[in-house]
């Protein structure tokens, strides 16, 4: 399907921070897709949490599959739409690389320890892990994106932080919209994890189908498995009933989006960051999201059993946080360099880009008398 008039094209990109001859044999956004790839942050994603602690069980999600569950839903509804599949895809496959060990749980509490030195912002850590913290090339620090996908990375962004980055603020601060492809990883993301999530919490244990069936969209889509199935149970029935309940979802998002897109008419990507916000749900499919989301809020994030590892985790991270500010001599040697220059922010990287498990492990290391 050719690009629509209003998608983000490789040939008219903003450019990168640091110019680089063109590509041989792929264009400017394959380019920073297989570079976020390659990346180490990427490669972290394996080990970081999705809900559940890297070390409860084989089968949960982590950053890194959720990641990819993002980048195919993305890509597919790219496609429909007639948007630039590749930058969808490498915006989606970049969200999380800034994202702390523990999920949520490890941002707040890393948030609250800089909290007086500016903050810890996960997606404007993700922009750093891409612009500066990455080491891979000889001429540049990170991975010199194009601007197209720095500007998907960055979701959210605080006044203050975006008055500090230049043209990448400026949407901030003018309240305009990013690229389609931008605004489709963002809610791609937002479909992926609530319908993943459901899966994995049934997986886990923590939540029921008894208590999912009092859930619209869930309630929905299961009474059609069992009226079409009505000798299947266990994963398979649950997995059925996620695999339409997440059909149905791209479905709608895709027409939604088609009938503002078409309302809107933009001819320009430039027109579309002075539109409103046109990908999105229909209203009667949005209300349905947004109760799952509500649901899984209240019944698996809020769940005693998850609340307790998230209190663990928050005292790992605020522990190693505060022994290396009072002497960060404790830090690795490449780490004790940064420090010299901001010591809390070079804490805050050395710590976002750990994994669950070498948290726990350096933890241990720092903490007890056995460590390593």
């Amino acid at each position: 399907m050719p690009l629509a008039p209003h998608a983000a094209s490789p040939h008219r990109s903003r450019g990168r921070v640091h110019a680089e001859p063109a590509p041989a044999g792929r264009d400017e956004f394959q380019r920073d897709r297989d570079r976020i790839i390659h990346s180490t942050a990427f490669r972290r994603l394996e080990y970081k949490t999705q809900v559940f602690v890297n070390h409860e069980g084989d089968l949960f999600r982590t950053r890194l599959t959720h990641s990819l569950e993002v980048a195919q839903i993305a890509r597919t509804i790219a496609r429909n739409l007639g948007l630039n599949e590749t930058l969808t895809e490498a915006i989606a496959l970049a969200h999380d690389l800034g994202h702390t060990p523990f999920g949520h749980a490890g941002q707040d509490a890393l948030n609250a320890c800089m909290r007086e030195y500016g903050g810890f912002e996960h997606n404007l850590q993700s922009l750093r892990v891409v612009d500066r913290l990455e080491e891979r090339y000889a001429e540049f620090d990170g991975l010199n994106l194009t601007f197209e996908t720095r500007e998907g990375i960055l979701k959210h962004c605080s006044r203050r932080n975006a008055e500090q980055l230049g043209e990448l603020g400026e949407r901030f601060l003018h309240g305009w919209q990013p690229s389609l492809e931008a605004q489709l990883a963002n809610v791609a993301d937002e479909l992926a994890y609530n319908n993943h999530d459901v899966d994995d919490g049934l997986r886990s244990g923590l939540i029921s189908l008894e208590e999912l069936e009092r859930v619209g969209i869930f309630a929905r889509h299961i009474g059609e498995v069992r009226a079409r199935y009505r000798a299947l149970s266990g994963r398979r029935l649950i997995h059925e009933t996620v695999r339409r309940m997440i059909n149905t979802l791209v479905i709608d998002l895709t027409e939604a989006s088609a009938a503002r897109i078409a309302d809107a008419a933009p001819d320009t990507i430039d027109a579309v960051r002075r539109a409103p916000a046109l990908i999105g749900f229909s209203a009667p499919i949005a209300a349905e999201h947004v109760e799952l989301k509500q649901f899984l809020h209240r019944a698996l994030y809020r769940h005693y059993r998850v609340v307790r590892m998230s209190s663990k985790a928050q005292r790992v991270l605020t522990e190693l946080f505060t022994a290396f500010r009072e002497d960060p001599r404790l830090l690795p040697t490449q780490d004790q360099v940064r420090a010299r220059e901001d010591a809390p922010r070079a804490i805050a990287d050395y710590i976002a880009g750990m994994t669950d498990r070498y948290a726990i492990r350096e933890h241990r290391r720092l903490f007890s008398v056995e460590g390593e």
